[in-house]
């Protein structure tokens, strides 16, 4: 762990283009862009709010935070 207190706190943003609006499918998941993973929520925010708002005039396009820290510690609170 770094030297700073912080708990690290690991979270992936990723997105790509939606068959359809009300679905989570993507219509080609060989195109998905990996945005990266960040060591705390807000990080990932900032990355995800900035990939969603540069595709704006692209209604599949969607982005996504993911806790990876729930999945590699489901029990944590």
């Amino acid at each position: 762990m770094s030297e700073n207190t912080s708990k690290q706190l690991l979270h992936l943003v990723f997105g790509g283009e939606l068959e359809h609006l009300d679905g989570y499918d993507f219509r080609d998941l060989s195109k998905l862009d990996i945005v990266g993973i960040y060591p705390n929520y807000k990080s990932a925010h900032a990355a995800w709010k900035a990939k969603a708002q540069s595709t704006v005039d692209n209604a599949h396009m969607r982005y996504f935070i993911v806790h990876l820290h729930r999945l590699l510690t489901p029990d944590a609170v």
